[in-house]
């Protein structure tokens, strides 16, 4: 699954990593939890970076609090759901991140571990996005998802699922408005190469969303 995850990469070097039309105004951000704002790219003319609430809201719900279980969405199953057979239709976007947080199982507790592309390059989760519009009246809210797999060799001593990391030669597929094949979608949603990723032990900081600093991510001993 993914439950946390991180955003820190320049602006210009993400620009040229999404092939964004404009150069993004973003703070770091280095403990990205569920509820919170995030930077999405959707499909329309050109590719700018928008915001969703981290947490899909499918447009039939009754209560926005559904998002709050809707952090993930299994790839298997993205045509059966409810929650998400129209959104994987038209309704895919990328999410931008440069790393994400799993657990270390110890005989002293869980380890947060740090994941990320080797050299440390941005990359883009695939997602999903909604917008739900309350019955009482309001505002509406643009939501999202984070897409998941079955884990790859690096990510399943920690967790038998992992988030899915769209290749660039992909971005523009996974961003068209027109349905998938069953085929293109089985395809895009492998798990991505353990040999292309690293993993390393990160401080406790990271188990309190309230924690959001460089500290976050600074590798520290095993068992240290």
């Amino acid at each position: 699954m993914c439950g946390r995850y991180t955003l820190k990469t320049p602006a210009g070097d993400l620009q040229e990593e999404l092939a964004l039309d404009d150069k993004p105004e973003l703070k770091p951000r280095y403990n990205i939890a569920p509820s919170q704002d995030v930077a999405i790219v959707v499909s329309g003319p050109g590719r700018k970076l928008e915001w969703a609430r981290w947490g899909l809201i499918p447009f039939w719900a009754k209560d926005e609090k559904i998002g709050y279980k809707m952090i993930n969405a299994r790839a298997e199953t993205l045509a059966e759901k409810p929650a998400y057979r129209e959104a994987v239709k038209h309704r895919r976007c990328l999410i931008p991140a440069d790393g994400f947080y799993e657990w270390r199982k110890t005989t002293e507790g869980k380890v947060p571990v740090h994941i990320r592309r080797r050299g440390g390059r941005a990359f883009a989760f695939a997602g999903l996005w909604e917008t739900w519009k309350p019955k009482a009246g309001g505002d509406p809210v643009r939501s999202c998802t984070i897409v998941t797999s079955g884990s790859n060799a690096l990510i399943a001593p920690f967790h038998d699922r992992m988030p899915v990391i769209v290749p660039p030669a992909r971005y523009a597929r996974w961003l068209s408005a027109e349905p998938l094949s069953p085929d293109e979608l089985a395809d895009l949603a492998r798990p991505y190469p353990a040999e292309e990723l690293e993993a390393y032990d990160v401080s406790s900081l990271v188990n309190s969303p309230k924690n959001d600093a460089p500290d976050c991510v600074a590798p520290v001993a095993a068992g240290g």
